[in-house]
């Protein structure tokens, strides 16, 4: 019998996202790993998601893809796990959780791959240019204790995962307002087994030759 809620993730990959929200809700999954040359790109997994990415979800037979759309799937779908604000307050939820999977996720990559739109592009960008996105989002970070408000939400584990990431690998600058927030959020019990939980699957290192 099927479980019904599967993650297909890789511990390279955003799926750790997901895994982090899972946890955050405490329901029971199962998860398959995919494997990047293979598994990812065929079938059946391409049934579930024809573009050959994870991380994917599906539950009760529904799919969602997206590590935004998916976090904010799991709050709704576990209401009782506290994961999204009342319908009347999630006007910051949703600025900031897709303000974080649009504009700052576009200026990071866009960044990393040296590319810099003119004065001219800028306009058409929805980001603008990588300073402003990530002076935004500093703003965002540091106006409350979490990304909605005095509560930590799902909006925090994709925009959490995007400042924690983006620090540690270079693509955000490193500035206090991010060490104090990902300090926040990093503390938490469902942060730490899911990350126990990835590293756990990442390929062993290769043992070293002998010269």
């Amino acid at each position: 019998m099927a479980a019904d809620l599967i993650l297909y993730t890789n511990p390279m990959s955003r799926g750790r996202i997901a895994r982090w929200m899972l946890e955050e809700t405490g329901a029971d999954y199962e998860t398959v790993v995919l494997d990047y040359a293979s598994t990812m790109k065929q079938e059946p997994y391409l049934s579930i998601n024809p573009m050959g990415k994870v991380p994917a979800i599906v539950h009760n037979g529904h799919v969602v893809t997206e590590c935004a759309a998916i976090c904010a799937y799991l709050a709704d779908a576990f209401p009782d796990a506290g994961l999204a604000p009342p319908i009347t307050d999630r006007a910051d939820y949703y600025r900031w959780l897709f303000y974080a999977a649009g504009p700052v996720e576009q200026a990071v990559t866009n960044k990393s791959m040296n590319f810099a739109p003119t004065e001219q592009q800028q306009r058409s960008a929805g980001y603008g240019n990588y300073d402003l996105a990530v002076d935004t989002l500093e703003k965002a970070v540091s106006a409350h204790p979490y990304i909605a408000g005095n509560s930590f939400t799902a909006a925090d584990v994709y925009v959490g995962s995007q400042v924690v990431w983006g620090v540690q690998f270079g693509t955000l600058p490193k500035r206090d307002t991010f060490a104090a927030y990902a300090e926040r959020i990093t503390t938490r019990d469902a942060y730490k087994r899911a990350n126990d939980k990835d590293n756990a699957l990442m390929p062993a290192p290769e043992p070293e030759r002998a010269e």
